[in-house]
């Protein structure tokens, strides 16, 4: 190994290149500071190359799937499906990854931030070792002596100290269950289901958040035959009860086996699938044999080399790096920050909140006045069909915190343009009694994820039943059951339930 350089010293270290940390370099560098970015893979991080973005790729190719067989079923267009071209399907989907990829890369290049390839360890609370350190320390910089370049070797190991801070943004890995070893063809995490060879047959899904029902939802379109399987009492548990019961309703109707309050007993792997058993909610023992076990239960932070003690930091229980000050999101060791996965809770694991952790912690970091992360007006999306989003609070969770509410629920199917699309779906609106703000809106429907950011910003700002119900939704739109819960609400109502 090659001996460090001297110690290079910039103003804000960044440990991890997804949504959180480039968005933290980003912002800090707009806001003049000389950012360092260490990625050990590719900027951009889960979502962009395994997650978020190539999964709603492949749901889109689902749903134009799903329409060739509406528009044959119930609009009378002698449609058909010969097959689907899955190397064609790819593709497509790998070139969208990689523009946004070269995006990323281009935005940090322009910004001035300085990428350092290798693995990141703290070696003190304002200094890191990089190791295995990649020729070509700046984004977007060609390999092959192109202008722009990196000539000759850089040195395998780099010392980098922060004037300002670090910031960890290390992200997250999926969880896996005792006595499953994912081997990338038969039994498979969200990581790498995407990666897997070919569409299969059949799929037992083990998992009923929002990863596990949307996979659910792609294989379903794809033809395959699902059996989801949630050890919780419902589908996405996190989610108000109503947008679960909904959701659920619509898989099976579109042919999903749906196993909540459901158990894996044992999983056996074969030559050509897997064979589970599986306990159900009656405490019936059922054999599930299926091509591919995908297996979705949950991610952990990840935290693997990163030598946390160090710099004089600890991980809770769960692994989880937990912040002292959520208004800053810093930990306990003054001038290192957190954003993304490594956060516990109430921080939701989601890329558009990672961006807004990020922008919070570079403006601190910059010295400039933030306000920290509402995590409660931060929209949650399932992409299955039918979509899920929501915003706020549910429910039960305003009850449990002590508001008086009143709720009002209003079906896609009550306005024009619901009819339409024929998928059913709801709008669920929860509001302090007596015409008080509003503490939650919860969505399931065809194209629902398109339709949160109106309730974002009532929730955001929160707004009253009143204060929306004088606003015009467009006719005919599917939002115009939005507006209608709302002016039920305020006591305005034209399709009153």
């Amino acid at each position: 190994m090659n001996t460090p350089q001297a110690v290079d010293t910039t103003d804000v270290i960044v440990v991890g290149g997804g949504t959180g940390g480039y968005s933290t370099a980003l912002r800090a560098a707009a806001l003049g500071l000389d950012v360092v970015l260490v990625e050990r893979d590719k900027v951009g991080g889960t979502c962009l190359h395994r997650g978020c973005i190539p999964s709603k790729a492949m749901l889109h190719a689902a749903e134009l799937v799903d329409g060739i067989a509406e528009a044959r079923e119930r609009w009378g267009v002698k449609a058909t499906l010969d097959s689907v071209d899955w190397a064609a399907l790819v593709a497509t989907r790998d070139d969208i990854v990689t523009r946004n990829h070269r995006g990323v890369e281009g935005h940090l290049a322009h910004a001035g931030v300085r990428v350092v390839r290798g693995s990141a360890r703290l070696t003190g609370p304002r200094s890191v070792r990089v190791e295995g350190v990649q020729e070509g320390a700046r984004a977007g910089v060609r390999q092959d002596g192109a202008p722009g370049a990196s000539r000759g070797a850089a040195p395998d190991v780099r010392d980098l100290s922060a004037r300002r801070g670090i910031v960890l943004a290390t992200g997250s890995r999926p969880r896996t269950l005792p006595g499953l070893t994912p081997d990338g063809r038969r039994v498979v995490t969200s990581d790498d289901a995407l990666f897997a060879p070919g569409l299969p047959a059949s799929v037992l899904v083990l998992g009923g958040g929002a990863i596990g029902v949307e996979y659910a939802s792609f294989h379903r379109s794809m033809g395959a035959q699902v059996t989801l399987v949630e050890a919780a009492d419902r589908l996405v548990p996190l989610e108000d009860a109503d947008v679960s019961r909904h959701l659920t309703r619509g898989l099976k109707k579109r042919g999903i086996d749906v196993q909540a309050g459901a158990r894996l007993l044992d999983a056996e792997v074969l030559d050509d699938g897997v064979r589970a058993q599986v306990r159900t909610a009656r405490g019936e023992v059922r054999t599930v044999e299926a091509e591919r076990l995908l297996v979705a239960v949950g991610r952990v932070p990840v935290t693997d080399g990163l030598d946390l003690a160090a710099a004089g930091l600890t991980t809770d229980e769960r692994g989880f790096v937990v912040p002292a000050d959520w208004r800053r999101l810093e930990t306990a060791v003054p001038g290192v920050h957190v954003v993304g996965d490594l956060l516990p809770p109430p921080s939701l694991g989601l890329a558009h909140a990672s961006f807004a952790e990020g922008l919070l912690v570079a403006e601190t970091l910059a010295g400039v006045a933030s306000l920290p992360v509402d995590y409660a007006a931060v929209p949650r999306v399932t992409y299955s069909s039918p979509q899920t989003a929501a915003v706020g609070l549910s429910e039960a969770e305003a009850r449990a915190r002590g508001h008086e509410v009143a709720v009002n629920s209003m079906p896609l199917t009550a306005v024009a343009k619901g009819m339409v699309h024929g998928q059913g779906g709801t709008v669920k609106v929860v509001a302090e009694a007596g015409g008080g703000q509003v503490l939650g809106v919860h969505l399931v429907g065809p194209h629902v994820s398109e339709m949160i950011a109106e309730s974002q910003l009532i929730v955001g700002w929160d707004a009253q039943p009143d204060d929306v119900a004088r606003h015009v939704h467009a006719h005919p739109t599917l939002s115009e059951a939005v507006g209608e819960a709302f002016l039920t609400l305020a006591g305005r109502g034209l399709h009153q339930q």
